[in-house]
């Protein structure tokens, strides 16, 4: 994943321009989204083997940054999740800084915890679960 990854050809338009304009300004531009943080996150498509970033809203945990595979609160989790759950080991960048990672799913108590979190940087998060059958995922990335 050296390269710079591609946008999945699907994802919005405002996506695909906020992933160019963080690239372009090393986060100046893009890292605060509405008033949130966020992060590039870059998997391994589990089909294609293609690189692709996605512009997440993030949280910390002492040195862990956190992630949530909300996706609005779809039926189906978002294709990032998906695919770093097939292949764990992912790039992230934040502001300028851009390294390899290893993302896992918080479980149980730890997800709570975790959740909290989030939905204190972004409420929408306890909005989008009652959305949804399924249980979204607090994603864990630790830096390799």
């Amino acid at each position: 994943m050296s390269e710079r990854p591609a946008i999945r050809p699907g994802e919005p338009g405002w996506q695909q321009e906020h992933v160019r304009r963080y690239q372009e300004t090393d986060g100046a531009d893009g890292h605060m989204w509405n008033g949130v943080p966020t992060l590039l996150l870059t998997t391994t498509g589990r089909k294609s083997g293609k690189p692709y970033t996605t512009p997440l809203i993030y949280g910390r945990d002492g040195e862990r940054y956190l992630v949530v595979g909300s996706w609005g609160g779809a039926p189906k989790h978002p294709q990032w999740y998906l695919n770093l759950v097939e292949d764990p080991q992912i790039e992230v960048q934040v502001l300028a800084e851009e390294f390899k990672a290893h993302a896992s799913t918080a479980k149980g108590g730890e997800k709570a915890r975790l959740w909290k979190i989030m939905a204190a940087i972004y409420p929408n998060y306890d909005v989008f679960q009652t959305r949804t059958q399924r249980q979204i995922p607090v994603v864990i990335i630790e830096r390799a």
